[in-house]
């Protein structure tokens, strides 16, 4: 099978012929269909983050596909059934925060695409229990980046408590702002869109943004404050300057949720002013197996839509590039 591998941090992956994957107990060989391509994947392949993957590894965590082969045990899929596979590729269901609903917080949790080889192949392995069954209608190119991008913004504007009629500000409309946009306005928020190409603030009127800020020509905080400030404030550019922005669009009572995770990000806080104003900052991290299930069902039922571009595995150091360069347009979703 072909499979992408970052053979070395910062070097262009590797397109390897490897054998196709043998499931153990508990595991499913998944063929791949579309595999989404996040930027926590490229972070992962430029060993960014303090704790690293091991190469040689095969990226990805958006990857839907057909079950192939079950392993010893698997009674809860069967062969031919389509399935998600989402970056938390196992918990331990036993400590408090898998019992409290709370398995993205497990300390004993393992990722897929950077525990273990992932989605950028023909096929790859995964834990039966965390693999999602993909409802019927939904194509598998709206799946996969659901599976990480849907899951991951559902839960912000979860946390984040969005209310009717809060004013709730976007930084970022890629691959996970124009979903976050959309689960914004599901919950009755009004959406301030906020950033720096015409692409991005294009679609963004498109998908029903109520105010859309083009952070090269205005203050994105100025602007806001003088709609009486954000409520809310959701962080997914993959820029320091953007967080402070968001902090300081804060309404008072406001929160701020910080999703997105540059490699060496900081957020200067005033204690005096957040206590003041009463301001609350929130650390976001995907979302759970039941937070999944709800994103696909409300996709099912046509109320969310998703913005990608298919590409042949073999671009992914192209389409890497075009990511980091701001030139996709919303999400590029590899295909074997």
């Amino acid at each position: 099978m072909r499979a992408a591998v970052v053979q070395q941090f910062g070097e262009p992956l590797v397109i390897e012929d490897r054998p196709i994957p043998e499931p153990g107990p508990g595991q499913i060989t998944v063929r791949m269909q579309a595999s989404g391509l996040c930027h926590t994947d490229i972070h992962a392949a430029h060993g960014d983050w303090p704790v690293k993957p091991t190469p040689p590894f095969v990226p990805g965590h958006e990857g839907v596909g057909i079950v192939h082969e079950l392993g010893d045990g698997v009674t809860s899929l069967q062969r031919g059934e389509t399935v998600a596979v989402p970056w938390l590729g196992y918990a331990c269901g036993e400590c408090k925060h898998c019992l409290t609903g709370w398995e993205t917080l497990c300390t004993r949790q393992y990722n897929t695409g950077y525990s273990f080889d992932g989605c950028y192949a023909e096929y790859f392995l995964a834990d039966a229990a965390f693999a999602a069954k993909v409802p019927a209608g939904i194509n598998v190119f709206d799946a996969a980046p659901l599976t990480c991008a849907g899951v991951t913004t559902y839960k912000a504007v979860k946390v984040g408590n969005v209310r009717p009629a809060d004013l709730v500000a976007i930084s970022g409309l890629g691959g996970l702002g124009h979903l976050a946009l959309q689960y914004a306005k599901i919950f009755g928020g009004t959406v301030a869109a906020i950033d720096i190409t015409d692409e991005k603030l294009q679609l963004a009127k498109e998908l029903g943004a109520d105010i859309v800020i083009d952070a090269r020509a205005e203050d994105p905080a100025a602007v806001l404050q003088a709609h009486g400030g954000a409520d809310v404030a959701i962080g997914l550019a993959v820029d320091d300057k953007s967080f402070a922005t968001a902090y300081a669009s804060l309404r008072r009572g406001g929160r701020l949720v910080l999703v997105a995770l540059p490699a060496a990000g900081t957020l200067r806080i005033p204690v005096f002013d957040t206590v003041l104003n009463g301001t609350s900052v929130i650390g976001s991290i995907v979302g759970t197996r039941a937070d999944l299930a709800d994103v696909f069902a409300l996709h099912a039922l046509g109320r969310t839509k998703v913005i990608y571009e298919t590409r042949d595995l073999g671009t992914v150091n192209e389409s890497i590039a075009d990511v980091l360069h701001g030139r996709a347009k919303a999400r590029i979703v590899l295909q074997p």
